[in-house]
């Protein structure tokens, strides 16, 4: 007896510590370490993906646009519209409710590039208010080749919707991630804020007033994501349009349509980047119980009454209708890449647990009432599983513990470096020496999410079965907010240091003057859109500034109100200003198309 207790202690013991040591800054990390990998265009000199190199140069070139940049969506090189948007909207849903989480783990600067490397392209890819380009590559050439994003010979051809060939759903899931984007991005740069804020507003106004389905227009989307309707996501941008303005228009719009596009009919047991009914219902729970709701108080407990459905449901409390879990505990949605699945829902969890704990509610099922806990503790729960506590005790988070997938479905990981194996790996040559090839992938694909086991929790660790072993965007994204949720609340906050070569980060030396950046006027000619940038310099210091040099760079078009110097792209005050006295301000404009310029202070003298 005695010995029996003694294992079953021991037992407990290793369980115990299995579960209290997972490292989720460590899994943070890791996460952000596959969005960089995934990055095509030019890549930074701040890159920390070392075996990735630039790519895709000159996508949108034969279409008579610029559509360099943006992410690869998974094991592939297509750059699809509506998973990548969803993917910015969950990465900037983490910084807008974890900002204080996510800088505490210094991973916010990471964070805000990660969502920029798509705001950036997104704002590319919306020349015109009723313009939006959705797609670069096709699908089916795509995935006849196994190269390297560096070698790629596939066609580039680019797909957009218009007024004639609408997406509403496209369109206003593009709204919502740019919305939220320019909530996380305010405190920082605001008139970036603030042009992420103005393409939102286009685009959901193009999105509710021209309506169709994005994959009847780009039909070779049709075959890879397609789109089950567009009134979720309708819904879900006009409510982070709400949550980013607080313009009661946007409010009204998801309480006049709930009905008529299912806002407070559907009660849903998925949330993903086809299905986002969950999240408006959770959103607008939060407006609920902060007592915003005014006039809207009834349609809005609608709202709650499904979101609680969807609540109830994953913790197995719903009266029988609850999502399935596999017999180790994960959640259980579709055969292809259902961990996607289990982390937005994971995600979904975290941040609804926090309302309902904000609220001084707890969540009201057919089995009864629960507390706010129970929903992050089943949050923990699912992230814990990804991690490794499951029944085939791996990671299916690549690079994260002792055990992970190593024949990872992705072209870039399973092919030497381009820096390693100089020469070119041909569309035919990638299959057969590298794709059939036994060993595990040459390069570490940290952070990336593969699909994970079937609904026995069997897993098949092989590069050809691309349902469990193909990592994406969508699956990933949520995990960075869910991760610095859990690390907060962590008990044993073990250190991390990171195993890939990074660049030094430096903190940013005390200066004499600030920026404020808004954009006061915008025109559209042609195919371009244009925006009149409003600059002011004001000297925060005690002392007068002189020698004022700025560097001014990505600047397209006409600038007034500060003098060129010698330098390239360098800048300084106008003859008639030659001291900025200490809080006084210079003001200075340009217009141009596209993203703003980068201004910067080169030097001053006091």
């Amino acid at each position: 007896m005695m010995r029996c207790l003694s294992v079953c202690v021991i037992f407990m013991f290793f369980t115990l510590k299995a579960s209290a040591d997972f490292n989720y800054m460590e899994a943070l990390d890791k996460s952000l370490l596959f969005l960089e990998a995934q990055r095509a265009g030019k890549l930074p000199t701040t890159q920390r993906v070392k075996w990735r190199g630039d790519s895709a140069l000159k996508d949108g070139f034969l279409q008579g646009v610029d559509l360099v940049g943006g992410y690869y969506d998974a094991g592939d090189h297509v750059k699809f519209g509506l998973p990548m948007a969803y993917t910015t909207t969950m990465l900037a849903w983490g910084v807008v409710d974890y900002r204080k989480e996510i800088t505490d783990l210094d991973q916010m600067g990471h964070t805000i590039w990660a969502i920029r490397w798509a705001t950036d392209y997104f704002i590319k890819a919306h020349p015109q208010p009723d313009v939006l380009w959705g797609q670069v590559g096709d699908g089916d050439s795509d995935h006849y080749c196994w190269e390297r994003a560096e070698d790629m010979t596939t066609p580039r051809d680019a797909y957009k919707i218009d007024k004639g060939h609408p997406g509403s759903d496209l369109a206003a899931e593009t709204a919502a991630a740019l919305a939220a984007a320019s909530i996380a991005f305010r405190p920082y740069n605001s008139s970036y804020s603030n042009l992420l804020l103005l393409h939102a507003k286009q685009l959901f106004s193009f999105a509710d007033r021209f309506r169709g389905l994005y994959d009847e227009s780009i039909k070779c989307a049709n075959k890879f994501y397609t789109s089950s309707g567009y009134s979720d996501e309708l819904l879900w941008g006009a409510t982070w349009l709400y949550r980013a303005t607080d313009e009661e228009y946007y409010l009204k719009y998801v309480v006049d349509n709930a009905e008529y596009m299912g806002g407070t009919g559907w009660a849903v047991k998925e949330f993903s980047w086809d299905n986002k009914y969950a999240g408006v219902q959770i959103l607008l729970s939060k407006i609920l119980m902060e007592g915003k709701g005014s006039a809207y108080t009834s349609t809005l407990k609608q709202y709650q009454a499904k979101a609680n459905y969807f609540a109830c449901a994953c913790l197995q409390k719903n009266n029988g209708y609850n999502v399935h879990l596999t017999p180790g505990g994960l959640i259980y949605v579709r055969e292809w890449n259902n961990l996607q699945y289990a982390s937005s829902a994971a995600f979904l969890l975290a941040v609804y647990s926090d309302y309902l704990s904000a609220g001084k509610a707890q969540l009201t099922c057919p089995d009864g009432q629960f507390l706010p806990s129970e929903l992050l503790n089943f949050a923990k729960s699912q992230a814990d599983y990804i991690l490794g506590k499951n029944p085939k005790s791996i990671s299916y988070l690549i690079g994260y513990g002792p055990k992970y997938p190593i024949h990872v479905h992705h072209r870039g990981s399973s092919i030497a470096s381009v820096f390693t194996l100089h020469s070119t790996v041909g569309c035919v040559q990638g299959f057969e020496t590298w794709y059939r090839h036994p060993q595990g992938n040459p390069n570490i694909l940290y952070g990336g999410l593969v699909g994970g086991p079937d609904q026995n929790d069997n897993f098949y660790d092989d590069r050809s079965n691309y349902e469990q072993t193909e990592p994406t965007l969508a699956g990933g994204a949520p995990l960075v907010g869910l991760f610095s949720k859990l690390h907060s609340l962590s008990k044993s906050k073990v250190s991390y240091e990171q195993e890939t070569q990074a660049v030094p980060e430096t903190k940013p030396e005390v200066v004499p003057v600030e920026f404020t950046h808004s954009i006061t006027s915008t025109w559209t000619i042609g195919e371009t859109t244009y925006y009149r940038h409003k600059v002011i310099i004001k000297n925060t210091s005690e002392k007068p500034v002189t020698d004022l040099k700025l560097a001014i760079e990505n600047l397209s078009g006409p600038l007034w109100g500060l003098s060129p110097t010698q330098e390239n792209n360098t800048y300084q005050l106008p003859p008639s200003l030659k001291t900025l006295k200490p809080d006084s301000e210079c003001i200075f404009v340009y217009v141009q198309g596209g993203p703003q310029a980068k201004v910067s202070l080169v030097s001053y003298h006091y």
